[in-house]
């Protein structure tokens, strides 16, 4: 089963042989690559993948069936859904601050004063949070997922349903975590997302591994010349029966 290219930094994380079923259905299949700090790894392929389950996996909320994940300092990962996991009845100040006391954040007010300014949301505090926009409200997503100063932030289809200002906005945010060490794992459909942000890209494909590599290396392995990435990951699919 390949394996995703090593990166030259030492490893924030390790998955050997990851191996998920549900019933008679395989998820994933033996998966395993590193990612380094400060690396933004974007997870493509087609639906059923299992882009979710191997983030989920990553996250702590399912367990492999086999295989392994190691961190390097143990800390768990900051986990990211799809659809914001909110109070929306509860100002962005009162969110953070639950979410800080659940994870057991060593001081919470700090950490809430820490996010309000990191994620630009300070003029938003006291505001409810079902009254935010919806970039506002994935930025408040994203808060939460950092309250514990993680390692590792995962994103699952991060910027699914922004606005282009709101996107941009939001992988400015993302590149300045990655640029203080933070490692970034994302899935996402928007290849071309993939391609402008991403340091490198895995393609799953029914829960293997069939690619790890720089977006210039996945269009190199299907002909390299002017293909953009998106044509090359279709031309990739297709290759590989899909």
């Amino acid at each position: 089963m390949p394996t995703a290219a090593v990166p030259s930094e030492p490893a924030t994380f390790t998955t050997r042989e990851l191996t998920k079923r549900y019933g008679a259905r395989t998820a994933l299949r033996s998966v395993s690559f590193e990612v380094s700090p400060g690396e933004i790894v974007g997870v493509i392929g087609p639906n059923g993948a299992g882009k979710t389950t191997l983030l989920s996996i990553l996250a702590g909320i399912l367990a492999p069936d086999a295989g392994e994940l190691t961190r390097s300092d143990g800390r768990r990962f900051g986990w990211v859904p799809q659809e914001p996991a909110l109070y929306s009845k509860l100002s962005v100040t009162q969110n953070l601050r639950l979410f800080a006391r659940l994870e057991q954040v060593a001081d919470p007010e700090a950490a809430v004063r820490r996010l309000l300014s990191q994620t630009g949301l300070e003029e938003r505090a006291d505001d409810e949070v079902g009254k935010l926009s919806g970039g506002n409200q994935q930025r408040v997503n994203v808060a939460i997922g950092l309250l514990a100063e993680p390692p590792v932030l995962l994103l699952d289809e991060p910027s699914a349903s922004l606005d282009p200002g709101q996107r941009e906005r939001l992988w400015g945010f993302i590149a300045g975590l990655a640029q203080g060490g933070t490692a970034v794992v994302f899935s996402t459909h928007n290849v071309a997302e993939v391609e402008r942000y991403a340091t490198r890209v895995l393609v799953l494909v029914d829960g293997k591994l069939l690619f790890g590599g720089t977006p210039a290396e996945l269009a190199q392995a299907v002909g390299g010349g002017t293909r953009e990435l998106e044509g090359a990951f279709v031309h990739f699919l297709r290759e590989h029966g899909h």
